[in-house]
């Protein structure tokens, strides 16, 4: 499991930037994050089906509270009172392939 070393939210962003040690510092727009998010209220659990409709998600929603959980999740509470969705590390990693994921800074 990759593990990040930092994790900041960057409101003039509009992004977090998560830092992996493997391969730099990547930037995750809020609102994707948003629409990825993986609880039972955003996709069904049964199909894998988005119920979420990113219509409804605003540009500029900002997270209003950030927490960890335990030592492998990123728990976020959003602006538009959404606050069910955990994201694993191990999912963030694999969002690294994304096209709105960007690198803002190489490992070196």
């Amino acid at each position: 499991m990759a593990v990040p070393t930092g994790v900041q939210a960057i409101k003039a962003n509009l992004a977090f930037d998560i830092s992996w040690p493997e391969e730099g510092v990547a930037r995750y727009p809020f609102r994707f994050l948003r629409i990825e998010c993986p609880c039972a209220g955003c996709v069904n659990e049964f199909t894998g089906e988005r119920i979420l409709d990113p219509a409804t998600i605003p540009d500029d929603i900002v997270p209003t509270a950030v927490e960890m959980s335990g030592n492998y999740a990123l728990k976020v509470v959003w602006s538009d009172g959404h606050h069910t969705g955990l994201f694993t590390w191990d999912r963030l990693h694999g969002l690294l392939q994304a096209p709105e994921v960007t690198m803002v800074e190489q490992s070196s």
